[in-house]
């Protein structure tokens, strides 16, 4: 079992930043590739970035590419999100969710995209870019 819980949630104004954290207790934190998703208001679960094991590979939704940046502290067993110029469309629950992998090779190259290749959840932090 992996625990997962999400902060650094807020409200905030058009292109200000946030960063939002995400610390993993229980099993090996280097077992698993880490990703984050948001779900906003009226909408269905979205695929934000992904990280795998070692940092090799960060993937990012189109709409987020450039300003949202993904990284992980293996040391620390943390997860980080740091979202720049913020729009209202950003607006949404953020999720942390952690995806075993299956090969040594994988600690570089998996970084899934897809909400049912991930095995576990944090609860999920709100986000709310406003004026």
């Amino acid at each position: 079992q992996v625990h997962l819980v999400e902060s650094g949630g807020g409200l905030v104004q058009p292109g200000d930043s946030l960063r939002l954290s995400c610390a993993a207790s229980g099993r090996t934190f280097t077992d698993y590739a880490m990703g984050w998703f948001r779900q906003g208001p009226g909408k269905e679960r979205e695929f934000v970035a992904a990280i795998s094991v070692n940092g090799g590979r960060r993937d990012y939704v189109d709409s987020v590419e450039g300003r949202f940046t993904i990284s992980r502290d293996n040391g620390k067993s943390t997860m980080s999100l740091q979202m720049n110029s913020l729009k209202p469309e950003d607006t949404a629950v953020y999720y942390c969710a952690a995806a075993r992998i299956t090969s040594f090779f994988a600690r570089t190259t998996y970084a899934p995209h897809g909400a049912n290749e991930y095995d576990y959840w944090g609860q999920g932090t709100h986000v709310t870019v406003s004026s």
